[in-house]
C-alpha cells in the first residue's frame, strides 16, 4: 500500500490519532483522526460504513472533534467517521504538479480504513471551506463513489473570474504555496481547471445526495461572540455563495436534486459549519444506512 502508519495513538474510547506517510502527497509526515462505532472490535466480522470529514483550508485533522461536537453527534451511529489531514491549502485536488491530494484522500485513506479498522465500500463525504469543495470535487470526480456528499460554505466552481483570482491569491498569500502548481494558469492550462472544477463535473454527481449551505454577507450573526474582531475569511462566504447559482443551474440541467440552506448574516467559521452538520446529519446516515 502507498500509505504507511508510523503511530497509532489512543485519544479516547472511540478517538484515534494514526500518523502515517503517504507516497501520494510526498515526504512528511500527516495525522488522520478516526472516530470509530461503540461496537467497533478489531475481531468483528462484520464491516462499516465511512464518513469521511474533510477540514478547511488552513486547519488540519483535529479541527473536526475540536470545533464541532462530531464525537458525540456520532456516537449512537454505527458509522466509522474518518477526519484525514488535507495539507496546508492542499486544495484536495490532484495537483498539476506536486502532491496527488485527491488520490490520498479517496484512494489510499478509504484502503487504511477499510484494512485497518474494516470500513465498507458504503462512503459519504462532507467539509468545510476548502473541503467543502474538495467533498464536492471527490463526489463528481469518482461517480457512484460516495452515496452523499456535503458541502459547507465550500466553493463550488473554480473558474469564474472572481473565484480563480481570488482562490489563486488566497492560496498564495495563505497557504504559502504556489498556487500555479496546483491547477496552472487560467485558460492556459483550462483541461487541468475543468478537472477540478465540480460544476463542469456535475454530471458525475448522478445518483448522490447533495447538501449545500452558505452565509449571504459574511457579517456576524446569531452564533458569533459579541464584539468579536472582523476577519477577511468572513469574505469568503460573498465569494462562496458567487459559485452557487452556476452549480445549482447545471445540477438542474442534469435534472441532480440538491438540498440547499443558503442563510444571510454568519462569519466563516466553525460556530456555523458545527449547526450545519447538525443539520445535515441524518441525512448522511440515511445515506449510508441504506441498502
Amino acid at each position: 500500500m502507498s500509505i504507511e502508519v508510523l503511530d497509532e495513538e489512543r485519544l479516547g474510547d472511540r478517538l484515534r490519532k494514526l500518523t502515517v506517510r503517504a507516497d501520494a502527497v510526498g515526504p512528511g509526515e500527516l495525522e488522520i483522526r478516526v472516530l470509530l462505532p461503540r461496537s467497533w472490535s478489531a475481531r468483528a466480522a462484520r464491516r462499516w460504513p465511512l464518513l469521511t470529514l474533510h477540514h478547511g483550508g488552513l486547519d488540519d485533522s483535529s479541527s473536526w472533534t475540536e470545533r464541532t461536537g462530531v464525537e458525540e453527534l456520532s456516537r449512537d451511529d454505527e458509522v466509522l467517521v474518518v477526519m484525514p489531514d488535507g495539507g496546508r491549502a492542499g486544495g484536495y485536488t490532484d495537483w498539476r504538479r506536486g502532491p496527488q491530494w485527491q488520490a490520498f484522500q479517496v484512494r489510499d485513506v478509504f484502503g487504511l480504513m477499510r484494512d485497518r479498522y474494516g470500513a465498507a465500500d458504503v462512503r459519504a463525504v462532507a467539509g468545510v471551506s476548502g473541503g467543502g469543495y474538495g467533498a464536492l470535487l471527490s463526489a463528481a470526480s469518482n461517480p457512484g463513489t460516495f452515496r452523499y456528499a456535503a458541502s459547507l460554505s465550500g466553493p463550488c466552481t473554480i473558474r469564474s473570474p472572481l473565484a480563480s483570482v481570488t482562490l489563486l491569491a488566497a492560496t498564495g498569500v495563505a497557504g504559502r504555496v504556489n498556487p500555479f502548481d496546483m491547477w496552472g494558469f487560467p485558460v492556459v492550462h483550462d483541461r487541468y481547471w475543468r478537472a477540478c472544477d465540480p460544476t463542469y463535473l456535475a454530471a458525475g454527481l448522478r445518483g448522490t445526495g447533495l447538501f449545500l449551505s452558505c452565509g449571504l454577507t459574511g457579517r456576524p450573526g446569531s452564533l458569533d461572540a459579541s464584539g468579536a474582531r472582523w476577519s477577511a475569511a468572513n469574505l469568503a462566504e460573498p465569494l462562496v455563495r458567487s459559485t452557487i447559482a452556476p452549480f445549482l443551474r447545471r445540477l438542474r440541467a442534469h435534472r441532480i436534486p440538491v438540498a440547499t440552506h443558503l442563510y444571510r448574516d454568519g462569519t466563516h467559521d466553525w460556530p456555523y459549519w458545527e449547526r450545519e452538520l447538525h443539520r445535515v446529519w441524518p441525512a448522511l446516515m440515511r445515506a449510508l444506512a441504506s441498502p
